[in-house]
């Protein structure tokens, strides 16, 4: 509970099984976290086994994709401020209450991995990722006018349910840059935000995109020409068509 609202936190999991409980066991320490949510997203053999030794609520979601999981752990959510992570270990549970310090004047709070001193020693943020995501980010800051932006990619994020109400009818992203586009809808439809500095630390496994720098470097690709069609208006504003839930 925070000021007197429900926090709610989202893991999407597909390939996390050895950090999932540890993150989970983490974000119930933080001492303000009333609902862990595990969407598992055709995740790894024995994921559920880890999820079910916490007090954490595990949903599925068999439409594959990071930003399909994450959609759906926003609909299913119950808290008043929603936090979204991802559970590979790389971001520091106790930083939810960073975001949380800021949540009583913007409606999204939004982490960075860019800041030198809170990257730890063998974390995937090396001169590639680090100045890629840095360029992206500026690009869109650049074309919106927008508030301070330094990182394009980072997962860690708050958001109240006003904002969520405000762009959730235009979301259409199922994969991997469904975080920037929910930043950019966030400042195409004018909701109040901050971008704050977090801790990045090794990734327990090997991620599934940021790996290998050409997948990487796909993915950047894929977000700037998503910036340009948001700011030439081709996309985030008409809402999407609504999907028929899974049976």
């Amino acid at each position: 509970m925070w000021n007197g609202k429900r926090v709610s936190v989202i893991f999407p999991t597909y390939n996390e099984k050895d950090s999932i409980r540890r993150e989970t066991e983490e974000a119930f320490a933080t001492g303000v976290v009333d609902e862990v949510l595990v969407v598992n997203n055709n995740a790894a053999p024995g994921t559920s086994e880890e999820v079910a030794k916490t007090r954490a609520r595990e949903v599925f979601e068999t439409r594959q994709g990071y930003g399909r999981a994450i959609r759906t752990g926003l609909e299913q959510a119950q808290g008043d401020l929603l936090v979204v992570a991802e559970p590979d270990g790389t971001f520091a549970m106790h930083d939810i209450v960073k975001l949380l310090a800021y949540s009583g004047d913007f409606d999204y709070v939004l982490g960075t991995r860019t800041t030198r001193t809170m990257i730890w020693e063998g974390a995937n943020m090396g001169l590639f990722l680090k100045w890629g995501n840095w360029a992206v980010a500026k690009m869109a800051e650049f074309l919106f006018n927008s508030s301070i932006l330094t990182d394009c990619g980072c997962t860690l994020r708050l958001i109240n349910r006003e904002g969520l109400r405000r762009i959730e009818p235009y979301f259409t992203v199922d994969g991997n840059s469904f975080g920037l586009e929910m930043t950019l809808l966030v400042m195409k439809h004018k909701v109040r935000f901050m971008e704050i500095p977090v801790n990045y630390r090794p990734r327990v496994g090997v991620s599934s995109v940021t790996g290998s720098q050409w997948k990487a470097f796909k993915l950047g690709c894929r977000m700037i020409w998503m910036i340009c069609m948001f700011r030439l208006g081709v996309q985030g504003t008409k809402p999407a068509r609504r999907e028929a839930p899974t049976p």
